[in-house]
């Protein structure tokens, strides 16, 4: 028996989707962090049965209703992530993605310097808190005589006294919060 090309791909492209099905069907919301539980801590819900095919919320293929709860940790630090906003706090923040683990401000000028300004961006890389868990890039810009924002060069320890301050103020974080 020849089975035509289009009733082949056809086939194929079934046997995909309900392989598709199957698999989102049966996904189970399971956490495992090592992170120590705070009360401070943003979490996710991993109610039984969400997120899955015919759970206990109905058909949720493609989502539904995440609502945050005290349950599931965010899978990052979160004395790095604390610590990273305390200490870039006097910067004007663009961007927060606790999720992902990344902060971006926005451009700053200090005061006492109207021709440059800062602009900083901190990778918080794991759940453990851990000196190889955050990196900071700093940048920085210097108007030209035309008035121009250029790019100018910022020197590498800048970026890793920002990560040594952050780590020191994610450490006290961490032993305030085993005191209490």
């Amino acid at each position: 028996m020849v089975i035509a090309p289009a009733r082949l791909s056809f086939r194929v492209l079934a046997t995909v989707v309900i392989g598709g099905f199957l698999v989102v069907g049966c996904a189970q919301n399971k956490y495992e962090y090592d992170t120590p539980k705070t009360k401070n801590e943003v979490r996710l819900d991993p109610t039984p049965g969400q997120g899955s095919l015919f759970g206990g919320d109905g058909n949720s293929l493609f989502g539904g209703d995440k609502k945050a709860s005290p349950t599931a940790p965010i899978p990052v630090n979160s004395y790095l992530w604390r610590a990273t906003l305390d200490t870039l706090s006097f910067l004007p923040l663009a961007s927060a993605d606790p999720f992902g683990g990344v902060i971006i401000t926005d451009w700053y000028s200090p005061p006492e310097s109207d021709n440059e300004r800062f602009k900083m961006t901190a990778y918080i890389l794991t759940r453990k808190l851990r000196a190889d868990g955050l990196r900071v890039a700093v940048f920085r810009q210097v108007r030209d005589q035309a008035g121009n924002w250029v790019d100018g060069k910022v020197d590498a320890a800048t970026a890793r006294d920002l990560e040594n301050t952050i780590l020191t103020r994610a450490r006290e974080l961490r032993i305030a919060s085993a005191a209490g």
